[in-house]
């Protein structure tokens, strides 16, 4: 097997309009792709850079903070989560220092773990 790219991440929602209101209100994302269920939820993607998360909501997508993770790279560190805090954000692990980075993990509103990124310079 020869694999050449992550198609796409995606979060389980169990509530799409309350997960889109977090994701493109809070985070500041645009929606590409969407497609609505009816009642019974939906997919939305969201383009950053070169590379797809999505949201989800359907039948065998549970969300859970234990789960895999997506992490972010911001441009500012401090300002993102001074924001995310401002907004009301959930922080399952406050920001801390790592030897390449500094990061912190948010809860999107189905409890999934989001990280929040930014390496140190000398670091890809």
């Amino acid at each position: 097997m020869k694999f050449s790219e992550i198609a796409f991440t995606v979060y389980p929602a169990t509530n799409l309009a309350e997960s889109r209101a977090f994701y493109e209100g809070v985070l500041g994302l645009t929606p590409g792709l969407v497609s609505l269920f009816g009642d019974h939820g939906g997919w939305v993607e969201y383009e950053i850079g070169a590379h797809v998360l999505a949201i989800g909501q359907t039948e065998g997508m549970n969300p859970s903070p234990d789960g895999p993770s997506c992490g972010l790279e911001c441009e500012d560190f401090e300002a993102t989560v001074a924001s995310l805090k401002q907004a009301g954000v959930k922080f399952s692990m406050e920001p801390f220092d790592t030897p390449v980075c500094r990061m912190a993990m948010v809860l999107d509103p189905a409890g999934n773990v989001l990280i929040i990124h930014k390496r140190k310079p000398g670091h890809h």
